[in-house]
């Protein structure tokens, strides 16, 4: 209950002050002459100014609300380490419980933990969020529990929004010690069979380090030990590292454990290198010319990652027509720098529809096996022609070829159909029309007869006949084709087919892109969520181990997304590497900075918040001392002042908001007793003048 005087006046409050003035100067004027009754005289135009004021007692019916405090409970990484957690959580409980029994005051309780971003631990950022919905005068404090490694303290006091004090209970103890990379310089591109240099520095903090002790450094790659080096704790060491494949190579630095750290998890520095491939070279041999021809190239050119050297072989060496070289238009088939010299600068050969003429002495065929077994990649494109006389399995190349032609040729109209493998396989899965039986594709009306020795096939033809072949040989690998006819799909005859993706992927297969292996276990980040992919030719695959950078495993049971690929998600709630495996296969990923704040410094300390804590009125301490016990201060609610703190205690502001529920006004001058006054004031100068 609240009362209070008011003024409402009658007339316009200029009017009261001219009135007012004129009030005074006749009272002063009658009492410099001494005028009979003028003191009665100034009382009565006083009191009828009053009247005109129209002054009335308000009484406020409020009801008073109550303080609200915070208490933000730091889940970031670093909490995790020592038994840190398991003080924050004790803690969090004793405090809920000593404020909770105070009168007029509401907790709120608020986790902070790592967003994912490296942006490190964002204490305030969820401070202010949780308060984003009360007025700052009912804000009666804030106790965060925490490490004292803390992000995003503001620069000043009046940056937090209230006006009340901000108490910091600190985990851990002044003894830890710790040692961590610190990551100088690294890149985040590299060519592929190139070197880049990575520069660290190996840092030694808490009770007892110091620079200049020596300590050994570990190097992997994609989870694979590539090198030892010796570094000195303070001072810069340059790694050099090699790119060994295009996409992202993973490197991991590990330096050797500090005896009694705090943690050896920022121990590890981890490097994401993207590997670019140069421009793929491909040499197009086109052995004779057809409808088809055009479109190998087509495709090949309009790839810009793809240098292309296409030769198609007109004349052969034994026709001899007697026409003078220098009037010749045709260019001489460089057969000696293509396939001995310069053979292993090629990605991919490919063959389309070539046919012994004499061109390629056997040797060369040779060179080209060669070529494929220690890594290289060869499509046969053929037609006619590999059921021939001069077919390529009468060469040297027969060992690494997967099919035997029988030597007919199967013409007829015939649809091209996904072998039940080629359902399941990277390369054919999913493609566009395959759906359907009949596939939504153009059809084709020739095939070559062959009989498998070997390999992979995907594509049936007339009579389930082989159309598609795939094989490894030894560390390259061998594609078949066994049609001509790719190009109706390409010229759009009876609408087509999907020519682009088929040969696109086709050509990437042979120049093993990771994406298209046969077996692979991929992972990537895809917002919060890790996706896993788990790419088998097997009917089922198992559950997946996931390892998060704090250590912590869980099991992922994976379901099948199509044909062949199998998918489960996980959330990225840590920031560092994953390292996920079935058993068989590994892969790794990097979820956020390379060199992430949260890890930056793990040692528990006060400095960080006690800036901000002693602004407000409020006190930043440690939880206990080394070998010590738990020690929460108690809490107490007090009166607005300038220090909120003491030894052995910590209060909350005790604040004075209220909620207003009505209002009740009591006018004075109006009615009989202003009335009474006025004409009593009147009547006591009429009978003093009177006199």
């Amino acid at each position: 209950m609240v009362w209070s005087l008011s003024f409402d006046p009658l007339l316009p409050l200029w009017a009261l002050i001219a009135g007012a003035v004129i009030a005074v100067l006749l009272a002063g004027i009658s009492g410099f002459i001494n005028l009979r009754g003028w003191l009665l005289r100034s009382l009565t135009m006083a009191l009828l100014l009053l009247a005109l004021a129209n002054p009335a007692v308000e009484r406020e019916d409020r009801e008073p609300l109550s303080s609200v405090v915070a208490l933000v409970i730091d889940k970031s990484q670093s909490q995790r380490l020592a038994d840190r957690q398991s003080t924050t959580d004790e803690v969090a409980r004793t405090v809920e419980e000593r404020v909770g029994s105070l009168e007029g005051v509401d907790l709120r309780v608020m986790e902070s933990r790592n967003s994912g971003s490296g942006d490190g631990t964002q204490i305030f950022q969820t401070l202010s969020n949780g308060l984003a919905d009360v007025p700052p005068e009912r804000v009666g404090g804030a106790i965060i529990v925490t490490d004292g490694q803390i992000h995003d303290v503001p620069a000043n006091a009046g940056a937090l929004g209230f006006d009340a004090p901000v108490h910091g209970l600190i985990t851990g103890t002044a003894d830890e010690r710790d040692r961590r990379i610190v990551l100088d310089k690294a890149p985040r591109f590299g060519l592929v069979g190139s070197e880049q240099t990575v520069s660290l520095t190996v840092v030694d903090q808490g009770q007892g380090t110091g620079p200049g002790d020596q300590v050994d450094v570990t190097v992997k790659r994609d989870g694979d030990v590539i090198t030892r080096q010796r570094a000195r704790t303070g001072e810069k060491l340059d790694i050099p590292v090699g790119i060994a494949h295009g996409g992202d190579n993973i490197f991991e630095f590990e330096a050797a454990p500090l005896d009694g750290e705090l943690t050896q998890l920022n121990n590890r520095a981890v490097v994401t290198i993207d590997g670019i491939r140069e421009n793929l070279r491909v040499l197009l041999v086109s052995g004779s010319p057809h409808a088809g021809e055009r479109t190998w190239r087509n495709l090949l050119k309009s790839d810009a990652s793809v240098d292309l050297v296409h030769f198609t072989i007109l004349r052969p060496p034994e026709k001899q027509d007697g026409t003078p070289i220098n009037q010749l238009s045709l260019i001489a088939f460089p057969t000696r720098e293509l396939f001995s010299v310069k053979i292993d600068e090629f990605d991919l050969i490919i063959f389309d529809r070539y046919v012994r003429r004499g061109v390629l002495p056997m040797l060369y065929f040779d060179n080209i096996a060669r070529y494929v077994r220690d890594g290289g990649a060869m499509l046969l494109a053929g037609g006619p022609d590999y059921a021939e006389g001069g077919s390529l399995y009468r060469t040297p190349l027969a060992p690494i070829l997967p099919a035997r032609p029988t030597g007919t040729i199967l013409e007829e109209p015939y649809h091209a159909k996904l072998a039940e493998l080629g359902k399941r396989h990277p390369v054919t899965r999913g493609l566009p029309g395959a759906e359907q039986d009949p596939p939504a594709w153009s059809r084709w009306f020739r095939a070559v007869d062959t009989e498998l020795d070997k390999g992979q096939e995907l594509m049936t033809g007339p009579s389930d006949t082989p159309l598609l072949v795939l094989n490894r040989e030894g560390e390259g690998r061998v594609a078949m084709l066994l049609s001509d006819h790719v190009w109706l799909w390409a010229r759009g005859y009876e609408g087509g087919g999907p020519h682009v993706p088929l040969l696109r992927r086709l050509g990437h297969w042979l120049m093993q892109e990771p994406d298209l292996e046969e077996e692979a276990l991929n992972v990537s980040l895809r917002g919060t969520e890790l996706l896993i992919e788990r790419q088998t030719l097997g009917d089922s695959v198992g559950e997946v181990t996931v390892t998060s950078p704090s250590g912590d495993q869980s099991v992922i049971t994976l379901a099948e997304d199509e044909p062949g690929l199998w998918k489960g998600t996980t959330p990225a709630n840590e920031t560092g590497l994953f390292a996920v495996t079935d058993g068989e296969m590994n892969a790794l990923i990097h979820v956020g900075p390379q060199n992430p704040r949260e890890y930056t410094d793990v040692l528990s300390t006060t400095d960080v918040l006690s800036p901000v804590s002693e602004a407000t009125g409020g006190a930043s301490r440690r939880l206990r001392d080394v070998g010590g016990d738990i020690e929460v201060p108690r809490i107490v609610s007090s009166q607005p002042s300038a220090r909120y703190a003491g030894n052995g205690w910590i209060g909350l502001k005790q604040t004075q908001a209220s909620v207003l529920n009505g209002v009740d006004r009591y006018p004075l001058m109006i009615g009989l007793l202003g009335l009474a006054l006025l004409l009593g004031a009147l009547s006591l100068t009429w009978c003093r003048e009177g006199r």
